[in-house]
């Protein structure tokens, strides 16, 4: 995975050179102190044909909108955890650099993709994976971030300044409900993080991981019981009123929703049009988009 540090995007600036400098000598110091599994380590170096050096990239080289610098193989384990992923998942991984996420992901048996737009990182990356002996799970593709598919991915993960980050943003928030989004330090403008976490151990600089889970979409009226249920929403957060009454304590996860009214605590799930669940005390309830 690697840190956008400049872009050639229309409105991201090159970051400071001091910006830059400070992080190639942070990232110079993380590269030497953080590797890859032990078990990736271990394995046989994949065949190079003849006469032909291996790639090795330098910290801190240029590329289309970012410059190469690693995650710390400790925050790699982190955003994970935080995702929660399972070997049911399918994830993909936005800028992967050496392809150290995706490698460790399918170590831990999910299906995971790399996007890099650096070709000789990609090839890098296969070897990488083929020395792990995850080939067959961890697959990289050559592309451009902002022309690729996100949409059949469950958990995304990313190390991207907080501009790229606000511009993927539209397109994050039209994904399936549930899934989850992963970020090495940089945040998502107003969208604020259902989780962050930061690591103390092998780890100096770029220790935060920020989690947000992509909300459904409630905004509007709702027809509960033959009441209005109007629902605002700014990301995963809610207000509004049931009847005449207003809600409180209310949030997405998800799709699933909570609220409490008149010391009633709602919960249930949202499907589309559709929401149902439970209501404390009260037995069930259901809505309909009015």
């Amino acid at each position: 995975m690697q840190i956008a540090i400049q872009s050639q995007l229309p409105g991201v600036r090159r970051a400071p050179r001091r910006l830059r400098l400070a992080a190639l000598a942070s990232a110079m110091a993380l590269a030497l102190a953080c590797a890859f599994d032990a078990g990736a380590q271990a394995a046989p170096a994949a065949t190079q044909p003849a006469g032909q050096q291996e790639y090795v990239p330098n910290v801190g080289q240029d590329g289309k909108d970012v410059i190469w610098v690693p995650t710390p193989q400790t925050l790699v384990d982190k955003m994970l955890d935080m995702a929660k992923v399972t070997p049911k998942d399918r994830l993909m991984d936005l800028g992967s650099g050496d392809g150290r996420t995706v490698i460790t992901a399918a170590q831990r048996g999910l299906t995971a993709q790399g996007i890099e737009y650096n070709p000789d990182l990609v090839e890098l990356s296969r070897r990488n994976a083929e020395r792990a002996g995850v080939g067959d799970r961890a697959t990289f593709v050559a592309a451009d971030l902002f022309a690729t598919d996100l949409s059949k991915a469950d958990v995304i993960t990313m190390f991207l300044l907080s501009t790229i980050n606000e511009k993927l943003r539209p397109r994050l928030l039209e994904l399936a409900p549930g899934t989850r989004v992963v970020s090495n330090t940089f945040r998502m403008g107003d969208w604020e993080p259902d989780a962050e976490e930061t690591v103390t151990q092998d780890c100096s600089t770029y220790c935060t991981a920020l989690l947000w889970i992509v909300p459904a979409k409630v905004q509007g009226k709702w027809d509960v019981d033959g009441q209005t249920l109007q629902l605002d929403q700014h990301y995963q957060k809610l207000s509004g009123k049931l009847g005449s009454v207003p809600i409180s304590d209310a949030r997405l996860n998800g799709a699933e929703i909570a609220f409490t009214v008149n010391g009633v605590r709602y919960t249930g799930l949202v499907n589309g049009r559709t929401m149902s669940g439970k209501a404390s005390g009260r037995g069930s309830w259901s809505a309909r988009r009015a």
